[in-house]
């Protein structure tokens, strides 16, 4: 146990790394480009802000928190999603008092006990924004269209947009009676789950993955949500489209999309990759900021997964190594000149550059096959002869050609990517 990694947990390598931070930068460039500040929150809450925010009955709550108690005796929960946080944080530091929406984003490890499979993991990573403060249907679109825009700077192929709406406070409860009074009879042929959502929010039938569950669904003739928005809810629909058209954003409506959580109102939408699950979504919540506590205050955001992201990337040929490549290698000759290497090492660091040498006593052949293996620019040679003459030997690892440098002028040299006023030998 002790070298193996918890189940569902995932390591992640020298040469996978930075293709994650690749990701990482789309993130914080797209969204400061969009005007959204970064925010961080606890990994870990009190364990009723997700049972209140995210809702009791969805499955991340029913079965798959990360609960237990602390030392002091009470339960907290690492984050299964970070939205919850966000608006609590949002609250509690009173940032509705700002003029204007607040725009956010984040980036972090989320916690959900489930089955680990491909693309499904226990820990795993999300990214997101959420823009609080104003219910304009053109922010829903503004923040779809950054979704977009971030999954295309991943590199994602054939990304597609299904947009829905799940109506409001005010059109659901009328929506739940014409669904329950089409489906309570046949209540007793649908999964588990769905029989438990029959009781506690019909709505989420429609988001059941089991075909069977879908059929009857269709059979029974329950009415979509869509067709029974209110006028208020109708329009802020249309105009959520409009605003889309005027993007130029291609969409296609999906009358079963109505997504896992239960704070969400009004405007939902998943990014899909044909072949793959979703990628992202996300969705407007009017009504969270209020029931944690808050003024009235609406809301919209989005999440999508790093994993996922990477894992279509990989399936698509999309993926890439990108090593920090060396500017310089430092190869220490003979013993002597080791405090040398040491000296010269700390001038091409300090100077901005990436440098390495060899710590294991290596012949300088080694050294320099290590130099090339770590994409080295620059082999810089130092031994008795560099000592007595205070120039060192700098080879251009791409051509081949060597040149003497004085040991002051190797940073900038090196940074200079060689200079031609330097004679090569």
């Amino acid at each position: 146990m002790l070298t193996q990694r918890p189940r569902g947990t995932a390591d992640v390598l020298p040469g996978e790394v930075e293709q994650w931070q690749h990701l990482e930068q789309v993130v914080r460039d797209t969204c400061t480009r969009y005007h959204y500040q970064e925010i961080r929150t606890p990994v870990f809450e009190h364990t009723e802000l997700f049972q209140r925010g995210v809702g009791e009955t969805t499955d991340i709550v029913a079965k798959e928190m990360y609960t237990f108690l602390d030392r002091g005796g009470r339960s907290v929960t690492l984050r299964p999603e970070y939205t919850a946080g966000v608006v609590r944080a949002f609250v509690e530091n009173k940032l509705y008092g700002q003029p204007g929406a607040v725009k956010l984003f984040y980036a972090g490890p989320m916690f959900r006990y489930e089955k680990p499979q491909k693309g499904r993991w226990r820990q795993f990573h999300q990214y997101g924004v959420e823009a609080l403060g104003a219910d304009d249907p053109a922010l829903d679109a503004e923040v779809i269209a950054l979704n977009l825009d971030l999954l295309a700077g991943f590199g994602l192929q054939g990304v597609e947009l299904e947009l829905n709406s799940v109506g409001c406070p005010v059109c659901r409860p009328l929506h739940r009676e014409q669904m329950l009074a089409k489906l309570q009879p046949l209540a007793d042929r649908f999964c588990g789950d769905c029989q438990q959502r029959l009781t506690r929010n019909p709505l989420r039938v429609f988001d059941c993955k089991q075909p069977a569950c879908q059929a009857l669904l269709a059979e029974s003739g329950a009415p979509t949500i869509r067709a029974s928005l209110c006028p208020a809810c109708a329009e802020h629909f249309a105009q959520v489209q409009a605003h889309l058209a005027a993007m130029d954003l291609p969409y296609r409506l999906n009358d079963h999309l109505v997504r896992g959580l239960d704070y969400y109102t009004r405007t939902t939408w998943e990014c899909i990759v044909p072949g793959y699950s979703s990628v992202a979504g996300g969705g407007r919540y009017n009504g969270l900021v209020r029931e944690l506590g808050g003024p009235e205050t609406p809301g919209v955001g989005f999440a999508g997964g790093f994993e996922r992201a990477l894992l279509v990337l990989q399936e698509q040929g999309l993926t890439r190594a990108r090593p920090a490549a060396l500017d310089a290698f430092v190869v220490v000759v003979d013993a002597a000149a080791a405090p040398l290497a040491t000296r010269v090492l700390r001038q091409l660091r300090s100077a901005g550059l990436v440098a390495d040498r060899d710590y294991r006593g290596r012949g300088i052949k080694a050294q320099l096959k290590q130099a090339d293996r770590d994409g080295a620019r620059f082999a810089v040679l130092l031994g008795e002869a560099e000592l007595a003459t205070g120039l060192a030997t700098v080879k251009d690892l791409q051509t081949g050609l060597q040149a003497q440098v004085a040991l002051a002028d190797i940073a900038e040299y090196v940074g200079k990517g060689g200079a031609d006023r330097v004679a090569s030998t």
